[in-house]
């Protein structure tokens, strides 16, 4: 291991955050006040490292992938050019990293020291705090009143010493409602939270068709639930459909994008403000905060691999790279069992959660990286314990936020993959709560697909609901 990579693996510990230890117990006798969430699971990160039985040279993709995650963009006059003109943070690592890279928002927000990096002039948005959750915001509707949705970055790059003469301001995000919550406030905002990316490669790998399959078992009791997939998909069919090529997309909290490529071209051009060969233009063209040749990020027909990595990875572009990390990255690793987990795992199934949040698929013969001319053992014929079916389903009105996203409408969400959820510390699509009692109610509202399956977790008894909270705080 060279010593750029030790220093690399060393600071990407910085970002672990030190999780208090606070165990899942069955409490037995004295009056029953109803569940409570025992917090984020302690330990050691149950996630973070590789897929097993990768070759070595998908290890050296995985590496170098890992590297680049980690590496912090500037404007202009560094190492890794593009950075804005608007964006909402200048590393990946910075909104993936609990309980370890690769992961959602850290308990402490670390978008509050970026917005005035490097001189720059911005103010802090009223959701953004430093016990809040790191935020993207998106529009419901544009200054005209034409529908909007799109992602509105946070900060400028306005004043940065990299940033000469750049003079363009942050959006309006006022009237403030609550920073915790971000609740109330702005009533056009639509707050989005950082999705892990553990066991993305495997949720890649899944075939259509055992999505599909799934979608079409136990139809009578979805039916007689409400729980229906998505019933009134634009692009005819009952899931959220590429309009490429038909096909079943799977990631974000809309299932919008359809590959982990697409996923990281997007999130570098969205979030950083980096334009890429997926995504090739400025979301900002003013011409005095244009610094770079376009696209910041492309192919590297270099002769020298960096880094003392093997030397086909120096050719990639960084979404390639950030798409074969994600694809590599291991799933998380759960808890083992206890009375109380087991129990609360088949209460979770009896009262019908698992109907949409399914408990695993397979996956069929898929290719990682590297030069390999055969299936990936590491992702082929695998079991995936993810806890979602991967279908998007009305949440009601309580959950919706205004946003459609290709058939995926206001109030439709993917369902959210549960593994890793005990060392989660911030719920829901907007991060609302850090409590999971709370998120299980949010569950519940007006012509939510959840309702039924609620109503019969708020009937069990008080001993089986701490068990089913302690399962998923488990995962």
């Amino acid at each position: 291991m060279n010593s750029r990579w030790k220093t690399v693996s060393r600071a990407l510990m910085v970002f672990v955050v030190t999780l208090l230890v606070i165990p899942c117990v069955r409490t037995l006798g004295g009056p029953a006040k109803g569940p409570v969430d025992p917090g984020v699971r302690g330990g050691a990160p149950g996630a973070g490292s590789s897929l097993n039985n990768l070759s070595a040279d998908e290890a050296a993709y995985f590496r170098d992938g890992i590297q680049r995650f980690a590496e912090i963009e500037v404007v202009s006059g560094g190492s890794n050019n593009g950075l804005g003109p608007r964006f909402n943070s200048n590393q990946c690592l910075s909104c993936h990293s609990q309980p370890a890279p690769g992961g959602s928002s850290p308990a402490n927000n670390p978008l509050m020291a970026v917005a005035t990096l490097n001189g720059a002039r911005n103010d802090v948005p009223w959701y953004i705090v430093p016990n809040g959750p790191a935020r993207e915001v998106r529009f419901k509707r544009s200054a005209n009143g034409s529908n909007d949705g799109g992602v509105h970055n946070l900060f400028v790059i306005t004043g940065r010493t990299d940033a000469p003469g750049c003079k363009i301001s942050q959006p309006d995000f006022l009237p403030a409602g609550n920073p915790i919550t971000g609740q109330g406030g702005n009533s056009n905002l639509a707050f989005r939270i950082p999705t892990p990316m553990f066991g993305a490669g495997l949720i890649e790998a899944i075939p259509d068709s055992e999505i599909l399959a799934n979608m079409h078992a136990d139809t009578a009791q979805k039916s007689d639930m409400g729980i229906s997939g998505h019933p009134n998909a634009h692009q005819s069919g009952n899931v959220n459909l590429s309009g490429n090529d038909g096909t079943i997309t799977r990631f974000g909290w809309k299932a919008q994008n359809k590959s982990l490529l697409m996923f990281a071209g997007e999130a570098y051009n969205v979030e950083m403000g980096i334009s890429n060969q997926l995504f090739p233009q400025e979301r900002d063209e003013n011409p005095g905060c244009l610094y770079n040749a376009l696209p910041n990020d492309a192919l590297n027909f270099t002769p020298t691999a960096p880094n003392g990595a093997a030397p086909y990875s120096a050719v990639i572009s960084d979404i390639e790279a950030f798409a074969n990390y994600m694809r590599m990255l291991a799933p998380p690793t759960p808890a083992p069992d206890t009375a109380s987990t087991v129990n609360g795992r088949a209460t979770f199934i009896k009262v019908g959660c698992a109907q949409c949040h399914t408990p695993s698929f397979t996956t069929g013969k898929s290719m990682a990286s590297g030069s390999s001319r055969v299936p990936s053992p590491a992702l082929s014929n695998q079991k995936v314990n993810l806890w979602s079916d991967l279908l998007v389903h009305h949440m009601g009105k309580g959950l919706a936020d205004g946003i459609t996203q290709g058939s995926a409408g206001p109030d439709e969400f993917r369902t959210a993959p549960l593994w890793g959820l005990g060392q989660r510390v911030f719920f829901l699509h907007d991060g609302r709560t850090t409590d999971l009692v709370e998120t299980i109610k949010e569950h519940k509202s007006q012509n939510s697909e959840a309702n039924k399956v609620i109503d019969r977790y708020e009937h069990l008894k008080p001993l089986d609901k701490q068990d089913l909270i302690n399962f998923l705080r488990s995962l």
